[in-house]
């Protein structure tokens, strides 16, 4: 088996565009990988480009050899751009092995340890503003039983953050957390905002709630910042959204800046990486919970790691997204009982349909963080994309 053709696909989907990487071979079967790099869509598609001319010819099952040339090939090694183009590759390739041996992708990186695995949402809160509006979105997470919900109370901050607007953030966590009641977990989201002392006094405040995490208090830049947040705070610390390799992940894990790693699967070179960085925080005794607010292909490959990493603690979903989603793709989602059902078919287990891809093109989309309307992340028709199943008890 050869590869023949690799081909992209940009779609637009509200709040970014979603980049796909389709590979082709002379057998017929092919492959899909994801390598949505927000902001940047054109900028990784040209760096999937120049990964053609290695692959074009080459027997797709070689998935080490890929991984181990375009990286060391590159020269100018590591970062967002690259890594995100070797892994909407090298998870298209594992998409082709799977289909050629039948099997869903975990039965080649060893087999399951769990059927589903538990979830918590984000984007559930669109577009609330105020902390009464925050709490009636958050009723719906309640309704539909999910496990955890994530979102940034900090509206528009940069560094630091007044009085006023820290009060409307803890009264905004204070009512969420009061409305979803002691079955749902609190996520934080810091988007990497704040300056030192302004992470800690804000840590030490959300002491008072009972939340699961506090996301990435402070630039991804300061590993050894990150690491002086968590030592100065009672509350568990996630991050690692923006580190795209085991070697970028070597010095977060030697300075302790986290108890929750979060590397993403389409930036942080693909599924092996993962897998890698997985077992590195096993061996640790760090959960493990990829970022994962992307397309249906990049929740496909997630979802094969979630069933064959054991420290793999909760998956990240948004809650909607754009109607036309069961259009471009046939994913067949479950979410039963607050948790995602892995599913069983060969590869990754999806895929898409090109026409309707290119009914969506893109559409240039810029950073909200810092302007005030950070909420605004799903469109007024925003639905549903997978099954929900409650089980009688």
């Amino acid at each position: 088996m050869k590869i023949t053709d690799v081909k992209t696909f940009v779609c637009n989907a509200f709040r970014t565009n979603f980049v796909f990487v389709k590979v082709e071979t002379d057998s017929g079967l092919h492959g899909w990988g994801e390598a949505t790099l927000e902001y940047k869509e054109s900028t990784v598609v040209a760096a999937i480009g120049d990964l053609k001319d290695w692959l074009i010819g080459k027997d797709p099952h070689n998935i080490e050899l890929f991984r181990h040339d375009c990286y060391r090939d590159a020269y100018w090694r590591g970062g967002p751009v690259l890594m995100s183009a070797l892994a909407g590759v090298e998870t298209a390739l594992w998409d082709i092995k799977g289909k050629d041996l039948n099997v869903p992708v975990y039965q080649l990186l060893g087999g399951k340890v769990r059927d589903e695995v538990p979830i918590y949402v984000n984007g559930w809160f669109a577009p609330a503003k105020t902390p009464d509006e925050f709490a009636a979105k958050a009723q719906e997470v309640r309704k539909h039983k999910f496990l955890g919900c994530k979102w940034d109370p900090f509206g528009k901050a940069w560094q630091q953050i007044g009085k006023k607007e820290l009060r409307q953030a803890m009264e905004n966590i204070a009512k969420v957390s009061e409305t979803v009641g002691d079955d749902v977990q609190l996520l934080i989201e810091g988007h990497g905002r704040f300056d030192i002392p302004t992470a800690v006094k804000i840590g030490r405040m959300l002491e008072d709630f009972d939340i699961f995490w506090f996301e990435e208090p402070i630039p991804p830049d300061d590993k050894e910042g990150m690491r002086e947040v968590k030592e100065r705070v009672r509350v568990s610390i996630a991050a690692g959204e923006r580190l795209y390799n085991r070697y970028e992940y070597r010095q977060f894990f030697d300075l302790n800046c986290a108890d929750y790693i979060q590397p993403d699967i389409s930036h942080a070179g693909g599924i092996m990486e993962m897998r890698m960085l997985g077992a590195e925080a096993e061996c640790r005794h760090i959960g493990f919970c990829p970022h994962n607010p992307s397309g249906p292909v990049a929740n496909a490959a997630t979802l094969q790691l979630a069933a064959c990493v054991p420290n793999f603690v909760m998956l990240e979903m948004m809650m909607s997204d754009v109607p036309w989603r069961k259009e471009i793709c046939d994913e067949k989602l479950v979410v039963r009982n607050g948790k995602m059902v892995i599913p069983d078919r060969p590869g990754i287990g999806i895929d898409l349909n090109e026409k309707e891809l290119l009914k969506h093109p893109y559409i240039r989309t810029n950073l909200r963080h810092y302007r005030g309307d950070l909420t605004n992340i799903r469109p007024p028709d925003a639905e549903f994309y997978y099954q929900i199943i409650h089980d009688e008890k």
